[in-house]
C-alpha cells in the first residue's frame, strides 16, 4: 500500500511539474463577410519555461502561431514553429507582434460571438497540456472587457 502512495504522489508531482500557463485578456479580432482570415490575442504567463507549440480551433480550417515583424523596412508576417514562454514573464500576442492566426474561417466572426481556441503548451520536460481558451470576438476599436477571460481549463 505504501509502494501504491508513493506512485501516486509521484504522478501528483510529475503533473504539477508540467507547464502551468495562464492566458488574460484573450479577444478575437471581428471579422467581415467573406473575410477568410482574423487573429487571435491574448496574454501568456507561465509559472516554468515552456513553449506554445500549436493551436486549434473549429471555426477556421488552418490554425497557426504567427509572429510580425519588420524586415528591411518591410512589416512582414510569418509562422513560427513554437513561441517561448519564459518562466515568470508575460508574453503578449497582440496585433502587430506575436498572434494566434486563424485562416480558412468557417465563416464570420462577428463582433460578440465566442471562440473556441485549443493552445497547445509544451514544458522543458517535453509534456504537452491543452489550454481551452474562449475568447471573445471585438472589432480593434474595443476595449478588453474582462481581465480574466481566457483560460477555462487544461488537459
Amino acid at each position: 500500500m505504501q509502494r501504491l502512495v508513493l506512485s501516486v504522489s509521484a504522478l501528483f508531482l510529475s503533473m504539477a511539474a508540467s507547464a502551468q500557463v495562464t492566458v488574460k485578456d484573450a479577444w478575437v479580432r471581428a471579422t467581415v463577410a467573406q473575410q477568410k482570415a482574423t487573429g487571435a490575442f491574448m496574454q501568456l504567463e507561465s509559472k516554468q519555461d515552456a513553449k506554445l507549440v500549436s493551436a486549434q480551433s473549429p471555426v477556421a480550417g488552418v490554425v497557426e502561431v504567427h509572429e510580425m515583424a519588420m524586415e528591411g523596412g518591410v512589416m512582414k508576417m510569418r509562422a513560427v514553429p513554437n513561441l517561448a514562454l519564459p518562466a515568470g514573464k508575460a508574453v503578449e500576442l497582440k496585433p502587430g507582434g506575436y498572434h494566434v492566426m486563424l485562416m480558412d474561417l468557417k465563416g464570420q466572426v462577428k463582433d460578440g460571438d465566442t471562440v473556441p481556441v485549443t493552445l497547445v503548451v509544451e514544458g522543458k520536460d517535453g509534456k504537452r497540456q491543452s489550454i481551452e481558451v474562449k475568447a471573445p470576438a471585438r472589432t480593434m476599436a474595443q476595449p478588453a472587457m474582462n481581465h480574466g477571460a481566457g483560460q477555462m481549463h487544461k488537459h
